[in-house]
């Protein structure tokens, strides 16, 4: 079990990554709208609100990949794994292996992702001009999240949440 203290950080993580998604939609749903009545009500409408929806939808997705994580959120396959729950040793086994693929999976994800910002730092966006690089950043700043999630829990040897046994889809 673990203290109030240890689980301060994480409750303020969290908070702040939901704000952070809070406004990414907020901003975006106001520039649509204004985008959409300037449209239709006046006949023209402004260039960059696309250009900045699209980006900060990016961001918003990958802060909810991110924030989805340590709240056991993602889509998880628990049913195979559940079964070995009545054998410690291999369903430790089976936790670390799952540990490792995750960690092996978005260790590739941030590569392809930091090889995505190198390419984009030498151009800019054509209506905003910011720098290209920004629409891959939250893949490589994600995925290196969650790599390093799972490490520390790789290390402190935590065991899988089996918790989404009664959440079928």
């Amino acid at each position: 079990m673990t203290s109030p203290e240890s689980q301060a950080p994480v409750g303020r993580a969290q908070r702040t990554l939901n704000i952070l998604m809070a406004a990414c939609l907020a901003v975006m749903a106001l520039a649509v709208f204004i985008n959409v009545v300037l449209r239709y009500g006046f006949g023209s409408g402004i260039a960059a609100s696309e250009e900045l929806s699209r980006l900060l939808f990016v961001w918003m997705v990958f802060i909810g990949a991110t924030a989805a994580y340590p709240a056991g959120e993602h889509m998880a396959f628990t049913g195979l794994v559940g079964l070995l729950r009545d054998r410690p040793a291999a369903f430790m086994a089976m936790t670390v292996l799952i540990r490792l693929l995750v960690i092996l999976g978005s260790s590739l994800v941030a590569w392809g992702a930091w090889q995505q910002v190198v390419v984009g730092m030498g151009s800019r966006s054509v209506v905003l001009s910011y720098p290209t690089a920004l629409l891959p950043l939250p893949a490589l700043l994600c995925s290196a999240a969650i790599a390093l999630m799972a490490l520390r829990q790789l290390l402190v040897g935590e065991p899988l949440d089996l918790g989404h046994a009664h959440e079928a889809e």
